[in-house]
């Protein structure tokens, strides 16, 4: 027997406590009967509802999932060996909301680091509680910044009705970019549509093997700084011949990474450095990823 069928039997095999099933069936049903109670309500924001609805019904499983963990050992035995359960950190979402007020929207979905594998010594609350305070302090800095030029918009003479026809939208959000047992790495971003004066993202890079905060040197080795920019500049060159519009050093273009160079880790373990809109290109690029390749 291979070990994918091995471990697909011992998945078959697992017997989930009664309980929970029915605990789980019946949640489902509630969120079926809530959505199609809703359906009628127009179509707008329909798809939008799905979303949460399923969403919702994922976190009750969720929920009543890490219950049977604590209150049946052998379920948590058995489910300790599938690969999801078994890896050691994941990021989940501690916390979404959506508001508006003045015709200013809201949308903030908070990140939270959750080890799976709580022998590994590694803690993580110190980081979870910067992300939390980060993304909060954003959201309300941001609306009050809205507020502002709400204000100043009216007081100049536009009406009510043409401030609602901008559609302000502030978002605090995150992007997962590597999930592995090696690392976590992930983005934390906040932005304004009306404007990319004060937009911010913080990359977050996790080494799970030692539990400190992974740095380009870590990865790259002591002449980081030199090995990056040789490889940046080579592959700006490459993009330029392409058609690639990057600034000139005259412009503010590219002229070596800073000591707080953002980056995260992708699939293939390699440090991907990123550079924000208009940092060192026209803004039609959007942010600039470099994979860096080569160190130690």
């Amino acid at each position: 027997m291979g070990k994918l069928d091995a471990m697909k039997e011992r998945y078959d095999q697992i017997a989930i406590p009664e309980e929970l099933n029915f605990r789980i069936q019946l949640e489902i049903q509630k969120s079926r009967k809530q959505q199609e109670e809703k359906n009628g309500a127009g179509r707008p924001h329909r798809f939008k509802r799905i979303i949460c609805s399923v969403e919702a019904a994922a976190a009750v499983v969720c929920i009543l999932f890490t219950a049977a963990l604590n209150t049946s050992p052998v379920f948590a035995k058995e489910a300790g060996q599938l690969p999801v359960i078994g890896g050691l950190a994941r990021i989940l979402t501690f916390r979404s909301y959506e508001t508006e007020k003045d015709d200013i929207a809201v949308s903030v979905e908070i990140p939270t680091i959750e080890m799976i594998t709580e022998d590994t010594g590694i803690k993580v609350d110190g980081i979870n509680q910067e992300i939390l305070a980060r993304c909060n302090q954003y959201a309300d800095e941001a609306l009050l910044r809205a507020e502002e030029y709400r204000t100043a918009y009216l007081e100049t003479g536009g009406t009510p009705e043409e401030w609602a026809e901008h559609n302000i939208k502030i978002t605090v959000g995150y992007e997962i970019k590597q999930q592995n047992n090696d690392y976590l790495s992930f983005v934390v971003r906040g932005t304004e549509n009306w404007t990319n004066a004060n937009s911010e993202s913080k990359y977050y890079n996790l080494d799970l093997r030692t539990g400190k905060i992974v740095t380009l040197k870590d990865m790259l080795g002591g002449d980081y700084a030199e090995l990056a920019n040789e490889s940046i500049r080579e592959e700006i060159a490459e993009r330029q011949k392409a058609g690639e519009v990057f600034f000139t050093a005259e412009e503010g273009g590219f002229a070596g990474i800073s000591e707080d160079a953002k980056f995260y880790i992708n699939e293939n373990n390699r440090p991907v450095i990123v550079f924000g809109k208009y940092e060192i290109a026209p803004g039609s690029s959007g942010e600039i990823e470099f994979e860096i390749t080569g160190g130690k």
